[in-house]
């Protein structure tokens, strides 16, 4: 259940940050984008006019009259409202001589002078995409001019427009094309990044159910360890109790000599902890902490002791079953032994010999 609770968490969470980019990036993207296709189409228009007024001009210097060269542009532009740019003629007056829309030759010109100048001087699409999304772009009528060229043989100036209703149309198709490939974007980053999420916690969870099932064995086989630690502890006390602990020494000596400085000091073996050397030297110690030293080597000690009490942790130390206080796992497949009597230094039984030491404790 909460595994459940924690994947719809993370769904939700997944969701929430790709929707809040998405509200900032399907933003930028649209007036990115608006702002590129609006500048080329505005440098077309602005080419289209220069273009018809150095044709127009050409007409002029070639002897042909102005009412001509009016009426057959006109003609030509007859009708080119309906598309998103198109081009009108007035004149100095500021009365439009040629329009798509006839009704508006004679009219006086009527545009957006600031957005004029704007263009004019840099160029400037954001301005134009400004004025695309405060206008009314329901009326069908509405245009600006975005670029004028002057006849030098005529009183005449060339004019591109801009249908506003048009171009506010295309924007609107641009936006609803930015949300569609954004949702379908979202959804499947959102879907892909849940089951990503998922899959890989899975696993994680697998592994981590493996190493919990083995830590619970190595677990067991541990509590199981020092219960045969305590188990052969208490056989030992009762053999000391019924007086048989020597007999259990038979095959070793029931005392060793050593020194304490220059004094000898026999000691019984059923006293000692445990023995170990350090720099070269071998020490004995008792279960009241007391210690001395002795000439023998650790090898040469270990041969003179019960191996079904005495054990050889490894090369420094030899312990007693007595002594044990309890054991830990340690490292891999290691055992630290923990000695009832604090020492210096971790006794540590290495891989290879903890199957011999469990071996021991089972004797």
């Amino acid at each position: 259940m909460k595994k459940d609770r924690l994947y719809f968490l993370t769904f939700l969470s997944i969701a929430a940050i790709f929707l809040l980019i998405a509200s900032f990036a399907v933003q930028y993207f649209i007036k990115a984008s608006a702002n590129q296709l609006i500048e080329v189409q505005v440098e077309s228009s602005k080419r289209e006019a220069n273009e018809i007024a150095k044709l127009l001009d050409f007409q002029l210097s070639k002897g042909i009259s102005k009412d001509s060269i009016v009426l057959s542009t006109q003609q030509i532009i007859q009708s080119s409202q309906k598309d998103s740019w198109f081009i009108s003629v007035f004149n100095w007056s500021g009365k439009e001589v040629c329009h798509p829309d006839i009704t508006k030759v004679g009219q006086e010109v009527n545009s957006n002078q600031t957005l004029l100048a704007s263009l004019e001087g840099k160029n400037n699409s954001e301005d134009l995409y400004d004025v695309l999304v405060n206008s009314d772009s329901k009326n069908p009528d509405l245009t600006e001019i975005i670029h004028i060229s002057p006849l030098k043989n005529a009183d005449l100036i060339v004019a591109a427009h801009v249908n506003m209703s048009r171009i506010s149309l295309q924007m609107n198709t641009l936006k609803t094309n930015f949300y569609l490939i954004f949702l379908i974007m979202g959804i499947l980053i959102i879907v892909l990044s849940f089951l990503a999420v998922r899959f890989i916690g899975s696993a994680y969870e697998k592994q981590l159910e493996l190493k919990n099932s083995t830590l619970t064995s190595e677990v067991v086989n541990l509590s199981k360890l020092n219960t045969d630690l305590v188990s052969y502890r208490e056989k030992v006390v009762e053999v000391t109790e019924d007086d048989g602990l020597e007999d259990g020494l038979e095959k070793g000596r029931q005392r060793i000599l050593t020194y304490v400085r220059n004094e000898l000091v026999p000691i019984p073996i059923k006293e000692i902890a445990f023995i170990y050397t350090e720099n070269t030297i071998t020490y004995v110690v008792c279960f009241n902490g007391k210690r001395s030293t002795t000439n023998a080597s650790l090898d040469d000690m270990y041969t003179q002791l019960d191996a079904s009490i005495f054990f050889r942790a490894n090369r420094q130390f030899i312990i007693s079953i007595t002594a044990i206080d309890k054991i830990i796992k340690y490292g891999n497949s290691q055992l630290k032994i923990v000695l009832q009597s604090k020492t210096s230094e971790d006794i540590i039984i290495s891989k290879n010999k903890a199957a011999e030491f469990k071996q021991w404790l089972n004797m």
